[in-house]
């Protein structure tokens, strides 16, 4: 799933944030329908979207529902870097289908930490 993360500038607020809202080493994200594909989606990924690029993720736990009629996405607050990709904003969530999905930042390349301009100019002229 692709969430925006509003607000956020970048990935290092959006950290932050999530560091401040954490509960037990979880995050809620409220959401007003449950997804229909909610079961297959128990263990998968949240990717944020910052500034028009998907920039990290966090694992869905379970999806719970509230006592106002809405619905937490309840996630791990571990957030998940992954190499900058494009991806236009949107309201609420989407679907994002495996093959979509960036890669995560595992290595020391420093790649991930460019600015998102220049990551996008980059990987236009296929050099990254």
């Amino acid at each position: 799933m692709t969430r925006v993360a509003v607000g956020c500038t970048d990935y290092t607020e959006l950290v932050q944030r999530i560091r401040r809202y954490a509960v037990a080493g979880e995050i809620a994200f409220p959401t007003r329908f449950r997804p229909k594909r909610a079961d297959e989606l128990i263990g998968g990924k949240l990717h944020f979207i910052v500034r028009h690029m998907l920039v990290g993720r966090v694992e869905i736990l379970r999806f719970q529902d509230r006592s106002d009629g809405r619905v937490d996405i309840v996630c791990k607050a571990r957030l998940e870097r992954v190499h900058p990709q494009p991806k236009r904003a949107h309201q609420g969530w989407r679907y994002l289908s495996e093959g979509d999905a960036p890669a995560g930042v595992d290595d020391d390349s420093g790649i991930a930490d460019l600015p998102p301009e220049l990551y996008r100019e980059l990987a236009a002229l296929s050099l990254i």
